[in-house]
């Protein structure tokens, strides 16, 4: 039996005004396709939420789920420091794809 090896990610998108969205998945640009489609009465839709901002890639899902758990309990101030550090002019890290 082969062992498969899984990766799992956290990401924060933004809209171009900064509101964010910080969620959690197994197939980032699945994801990321996902919340372009804009979708009516979804969050991300209503605030036209759909640039990847930040990400972060774990082994373990629970390692994703804490990770994700921490970031939403984070003020807003503690987020766009963190994306800064990574990404200072907030380009979409996504948008070739």
């Amino acid at each position: 039996m082969q062992n498969r090896e899984y990766h799992f990610y956290v990401y924060i998108l933004s809209s171009r005004s900064r509101d964010l969205y910080i969620g959690m998945t197994n197939n980032l640009r699945l994801r990321i396709s996902q919340h372009r489609e804009m979708r009516p009465g979804t969050y991300t839709a209503q605030y036209n939420i759909h640039r990847l901002v930040y990400f972060e890639r774990f082994q373990y899902v629970r390692s994703a789920i804490a990770r994700e758990k921490e970031l939403k309990d984070w003020t807003r101030e503690k987020k766009m420091v963190l994306i800064e550090k990574v990404n200072t002019t907030w380009e979409d890290l996504a948008a070739s794809w």
